[in-house]
């Protein structure tokens, strides 16, 4: 037999750091496949953006959800966008928009409420509505709120160790307030994975899978007395384009009429609290005024041209969106 060749220290090595750099390209190839999908401990995380002129906001999905719900609450209550931006900046502030539930004495939720001073239990103010309101019902408390500065109104609220930190969020609190209102159009939107996991299609008694009801009670609930429709008992079957999630009971439009400048800032409204929302309730597309929204891997695209089939006929105002704001619901 001949000599039998063996490898040496050197060949072991460099077989070595074969096998680990393979491994190492197979971990890299798989985060990036999970990141794609948005799962995975580097998934990009959720986020959103308020832009007015010049100005933009950058928020985590959290904040975006928060701030959406201080200000469709202002929005129900009939109150001025200062409003709302006064609860923003002290929000900011307090807690960062962020329903925390500690804080430096017994100060919890969104405004470091304390229930020592009369603002509720601790459970009442980890409750975002409740404290919203709380807040609300203490500002209009203070008159002339409407012409102060913001960190002026917000310190008479909140009575801090602290009065001129409000200053810090004036800005960004006016640019979110501004376009959560709708005051500022198409000027809010977020980058969302579009993922969800697969629900059943049983209709309720009004014609809704579960995902679109509880859109539609939200809405109900948050935003005060709203003419709602695309959907009957048993479904419907006709009345929309071909393909639409109004057959699978996944849509509910939201009509703002007749097409006025002030129903155009509410439906503005309603759709920009939606996409805050989106990633919470699995919402798939809103449209709104001849522009649509979509989850997934163009969420971040904003707020695009709606394009209406060529071949569709009808009163175009419908066509396009302008008299209604339309959301559907991942299936």
């Amino acid at each position: 037999m001949g000599r039998q060749l063996r490898p040496g220290p050197r060949a072991g090595v460099i077989g070595t750091l074969a096998v680990a750099a393979l491994a190492i390209l197979l971990v890299a190839v798989m985060v990036g496949v999970l990141t794609d999908r948005g799962v995975g401990p580097l998934a990009r995380p959720s986020t959103c953006t308020a832009q007015v002129g010049d100005v933009t906001v950058e928020l985590s999905q959290e904040q975006a959800e928060n701030a959406a719900l201080i200000t469709a609450i202002s929005i129900q209550r009939g109150l001025p966008a200062r409003a709302a931006s006064i609860a923003l900046a002290t929000a900011y502030q307090e807690s960062d928009i962020e329903n925390i539930d500690f804080g430096d004495r017994d100060s919890v939720g969104l405004f470091q409420q304390r229930p020592s001073q009369g603002w509720g239990t601790v459970e009442q103010i980890l409750d975002p509505v409740y404290s919203s309101n709380a807040f609300y019902d203490e500002l209009l408390e203070i008159e002339g709120y409407e012409t102060m500065e913001i960190t002026e109104a917000a310190q008479a609220v909140q009575r801090s160790a602290y009065p001129d930190a409000y200053a810090d969020h004036e800005e960004d609190a006016r640019v979110i307030a501004s376009a959560l209102t709708g005051n500022s159009p198409r000027a809010f939107w977020c980058e969302t994975s579009g993922d969800a996991e697969e629900a059943g299609d049983r209709l309720d008694d009004a014609g809704l899978v579960k995902r679109a009801a509880v859109v539609r009670e939200e809405l109900q609930s948050l935003f005060g007395t709203l003419s709602l429709g695309g959907f009957q008992p048993g479904g419907v079957s006709s009345g929309h384009m071909a393909g639409s999630a109004h057959y699978e009971g996944r849509a509910v439009d939201i009509f703002f009429r007749p097409v006025s400048a002030e129903n155009r800032k509410r439906g503005w409204a309603v759709a920009s609290y939606l996409v805050a929302q989106a990633d919470r309730l699995s919402i798939n597309t809103v449209i709104f005024d001849d522009r649509i929204w979509k989850a997934g891997s163009r969420s971040d695209d904003g707020w695009t041209d709606y394009d209406v089939p060529t071949s569709s006929g009808g009163d175009r105002a419908i066509l396009e969106h302008r008299d209604h704001v339309h959301v559907d619901v991942a299936d």
